[in-house]
């Protein structure tokens, strides 16, 4: 079952900001430009790719799993 990337930004909004990180520091964290953070959680971005989740996952210090379920 592919992951509905509306989920994914809602987990990736939750997580983040309950770990009170701004979208601009998870950017730095992950090495994501700032623009792909923003864009997913918006749920705009139907194709993230497992490299990007990857690194934001790690950044979040958090299994890629609980972003994509």
């Amino acid at each position: 079952m592919k992951p509905n990337i509306l989920n994914i930004g809602k987990n990736l909004k939750k997580i983040r900001t309950e770990k009170g990180i701004s979208q601009d520091r998870l950017s730095k964290l992950a090495d994501v430009a700032l623009n792909t953070i923003v864009t997913l959680e918006s749920g705009n971005n139907g194709n993230p790719t497992i490299e990007t989740m990857t690194k934001i996952a790690q950044a979040l210090e958090v299994d890629i799993n609980d972003l994509m379920k």
